[in-house]
């Protein structure tokens, strides 16, 4: 069976060429074809950030009143750093 390269990605291909190149067009084709099958059977788990959803969190009620408007590019949060440092730092984004 022929494999058509067009659909890879390119991580795929670099393993398809490499199994061509150890053990021979056919006999890497075939092996690739198993590789393949066992890859796309392992399904992918959505992570979710419980810093992410700690924050939705906390702004879900200003949301609701829509008193919150974060602007077109949004905020940055982040750790304040430096000697004594505590809390966030939140800047505004602007178009660069």
């Amino acid at each position: 069976m022929a494999i058509n390269e067009s659909n890879l990605t390119k991580g795929q291909v670099r393993k398809l060429n490499a199994l061509r190149k150890s053990i021979g067009d056919a006999l890497g084709e075939e092996a690739f074809n198993k590789w393949l099958m066992r890859q796309k059977t392992a399904k992918k788990e959505i992570r979710v950030d419980p810093v992410a959803e700690m924050i939705a969190e906390a702004l879900k009620p200003l949301g609701k009143k829509k008193a919150l408007n974060l602007g077109r590019y949004g905020y940055c949060v982040k750790r304040a750093k430096g000697k004594g440092a505590k809390g966030l730092v939140i800047a505004r984004i602007e178009k660069t």
